[in-house]
This record gives structure tokens, sequence and C-alpha cells, in this order.
């Protein structure tokens, strides 16, 4: 019997960059799924289950900070991984205050290293 994929939810509001990690995760085996905001993204993580949240934090309507505080307040387990380009400690030390797992800076971190990560995450 088949292995049933890991889902992973996009919340990114950049469309290239949303794309090219959906593109290289499902070259990787993943299903992915893309969210433009934050509250999009809420929005998928109340309906459906995912095995991992990629989750940028300036956004549009919600931002990461608030997404990743509603996940706490809505008992949402899912876990997450920070992929913004801020790139102070403070931010990096709220992300994982909040429950993130780990913190990558996009303009740091090639997409390559982000699906390996992930690959890492989810063994």
């Amino acid at each position: 019997m088949e292995k049933a994929k890991k889902k992973i939810l996009i919340i990114e509001d950049e469309k290239s960059m949303a794309r090219a990690l959906e593109l290289k995760l499902a070259f990787a085996g993943f299903e992915s799924k893309a969210a433009g905001n934050g509250e999009e993204g809420l929005a998928l993580l109340e309906k459906e289950t995912f095995d991992l949240v990629l989750l940028d934090i300036i956004m549009p309507k919600i931002d990461g900070f608030a997404v990743l505080e509603a996940l706490k307040e809505k008992k949402i387990k899912t876990p997450v991984i920070v992929l913004t380009n801020l790139s102070q400690d403070e931010d990096e030390k709220r992300a994982k205050s909040l429950g993130a797992k780990d913190f990558l800076v996009k303009s740091n971190t090639s997409i390559a290293t982000i699906v390996e990560k992930v690959g890492q995450f989810l063994k």
C-alpha cells in the first residue's frame, strides 16, 4: 500500500515564492497547498489537516505572528516553520515563543535547503 504523502500548507503572500515552494515540494514527494495570506491560511488549517506549515511573517490581512497566536488559541497543533525576510533575533525569539519549530530567513536560505529541512522535520 502506498504511504500517504505528507501535506504541507504554505502561507506566503509572494506568489512566485509560494509557487516555487509548491513545485519543489511536489518534486520531493510532498503534497502542498498555498494560501496567499494569514486569514486564508487559518481558514484552511481549521478545515483540513496538514503535517507542517511554512509560514511567512509579513503578509496582508493577518501577519504570521497573529497566525501563530491563533493556532495556539485554537489548539491547532500543526508544527510551523517560519520563512521570512525578517532577520532580527527578536523576531526569531517571538516566533519560537509562539510555537514555531524553526525560523528561516528567505534571503539566506535556498528553496532546496527549505525542502531539505521539511524532509528532515517530517521523517
